[in-house]
């Protein structure tokens, strides 16, 4: 049985008549999302992201396919009826009226409730998000910051069966953006409200989500928690886009066991090579590794050894920049480890870090159980 605030959306479409033809912005996505979840939905520009969430919201018709809340279909429901509240990226505040009555003014369009009642919800709201001093201030006389806690809570006022946020937080300074995602993040375990939030930012995604969505070319290519995506990506898209720095790619060809790159070889397990070999529509893939799984060692017999180009210091890790023949390396290490530029550094790939993808197809060939908990904070994206 649904729960009230559950998603289900099932083969959805959105296609436009543009000018060369008919243009598919989304296509055949099927996805639930469960009472009380966190999910984001993530990827680059003109993935189809944002037209998904105008499309559970009302805004956009829908093509094909079908859209529930909790039991009922909201294909043909208005915006206003469908029991949802949207956070939009530049505000959408009203600039001649105070803040008290920006978010008052829905509850009184689209409900019966007295006004000591919709007084009561403003002020409660107001006191959670901080701003509670600002009720009688205009909009413009507000920071970024302070305006988007107004826009989020004319959005908590209404009491929604589902929260939508159109990448709430683009317009914000580094600092302010991280202050507010712990505050979004602190309403929602407060609120237990069943959150769809659509970013480019893949570090919000990590650091925000249950489970994450990532959009391609207005298809799904995995959906995971933040730990599975990360560690277990189904193609070489998903891994090059989570992670920060991107991941390592490598051409290589399986000769036997071993992995052969113009300017290295790797060698890998005969159970492993036998999988590749099944999985792979050819004999050319694309070695994958993190640039915080590389190990710069001292040991000699290592695989690698690679030119150091560049270092460059950030705190607590420091990033290498290196080169052996045409490849590039991008090694992530602790900020006390120090090499001159021109040094030639040993580096070992460890087994249980390495991806090896299709190069046609570009999915991962050695998808696997991989220890999530070896990704702690020190690896997430920054």
């Amino acid at each position: 049985m649904m729960l009230m605030g559950s998603i289900s959306i099932h083969q959805v479409r959105k296609e436009y008549d543009g000018d060369t033809g008919t243009v598919t912005a989304v296509d055949d996505v099927s996805l639930e999302v469960s009472d009380g979840e966190f999910l984001t939905i993530v990827g680059p520009s003109g993935s189809g992201k944002s037209t998904l969430l105008r499309m559970i919201a009302g805004l956009e018709d829908i093509t094909g396919g079908s859209i529930r809340i909790g039991e009922t279909v909201i294909n043909d429901v208005p915006p206003q009826h469908r029991g949802v509240a949207m956070v939009f990226q530049n505000y959408a505040l009203y600039p001649h009226m105070s803040v008290r009555k920006n978010m008052s003014y829905g509850l009184k369009l689209t409900t019966d409730l007295g006004s000591d009642e919709i007084r009561r919800r403003v002020e409660e709201t107001a006191e959670m998000m901080g701003i509670e001093e600002h009720l009688e201030k205009k909009p413009n006389n507000l920071s970024g910051g302070q305006q988007q806690r107004v826009a989020t809570g004319r959005a908590i006022v209404r009491q929604p069966e589902v929260f939508l946020f159109d990448e709430p937080l683009s317009n914000l300074d580094a600092k302010l953006r991280l202050h507010m995602r712990t505050e979004l993040q602190r309403i929602q375990n407060e609120l237990e409200t069943t959150s769809v939030y659509v970013t480019h930012d893949q570090t919000e995604a990590m650091t925000m989500s249950d489970r994450i969505v990532i959009l391609r070319d207005g298809t799904i290519q995995q959906v995971g928690t933040p730990e599975e995506v990360y560690a277990r990506p189904t193609n070489r898209f998903v891994a090059d886009f989570i992670g920060s720095p991107s991941m390592n790619f490598f051409d290589v060809s399986l000769q036997g066991t071993t992995l052969a790159a113009p300017s290295f070889e790797y060698d890998i397990s005969s159970e492993w090579a036998q999988q590749i070999r099944e999985n792979g529509t050819s004999d050319e893939f694309v070695l994958g590794i993190r640039p915080e799984h590389i190990e710069a060692t001292a040991d000699q017999s290592a695989p690698i050894r690679a030119r150091l180009d560049v270092l460059e210091h950030e705190g607590s890790d420091n990033y290498l920049y290196l080169s052996k023949g045409d490849d590039e390396w991008t090694v992530r290490v602790d900020g006390n480890v120090r090499y001159d530029s021109g040094t030639t550094v040993a580096l070992d790939l460890p087994a249980e870090h390495i991806h090896v993808f299709d190069r046609r197809t570009g999915e991962n060939l050695l998808l696997r159980e991989r220890p999530l908990q070896e990704r702690t904070d020190s690896s997430a994206p920054a």
